[in-house]
């Protein structure tokens, strides 16, 4: 009986040492497969700086939109966000803007609302404001 005890003991230790190598191989084929796709982020990101020249219509990471007026040094960059108003920013806090949405066939971000539509503030006619997701 003791030595039936052990037979199965060493069954289940060695069909469980089994799956030890597969799971470091899963492990070590995720590992790469991260660090290629960060990799490979960073370099587009780098890129996409590269092309940022003056004339460039440009999104900061906070969400405004301008053009680029001229670059300081080698990480700052002038922007205009309104005719006028030029702010400093750093390269690395632009995207440049796809060729369709700089040419003006996209949505305009500069764009006012139309005329008739009634402001986030006023409510509509049956009094509820249209901004209040609990209605």
């Amino acid at each position: 009986m003791g030595n039936h005890a052990l037979i199965l003991a060493a069954t289940k230790s060695s069909s469980g040492t089994n799956l030890l190598p597969i799971i470091l191989i899963v492990v070590l084929f995720m590992l790469v497969y991260m660090t290629m796709t960060r990799r490979s982020r960073a370099r587009q990101a780098q890129q996409q700086q590269s092309t940022i020249v003056p004339g460039a219509r440009v999104r900061t990471t906070s969400g405004m939109y301008g053009t680029v007026t001229s670059l300081e040094d080698n990480d700052d960059v002038m922007v205009e966000i309104a005719p006028g108003v030029n702010i400093r920013v750093m390269r690395r806090a632009l995207v440049p803007l796809p060729q369709d949405a700089a040419s003006g066939t996209g949505p305009v971000p500069d764009a006012e609302p139309p005329a008739d539509s009634t402001s986030d503030d006023e409510p509509s006619a049956d009094g509820r404001n249209p901004q209040d997701r609990n209605v």
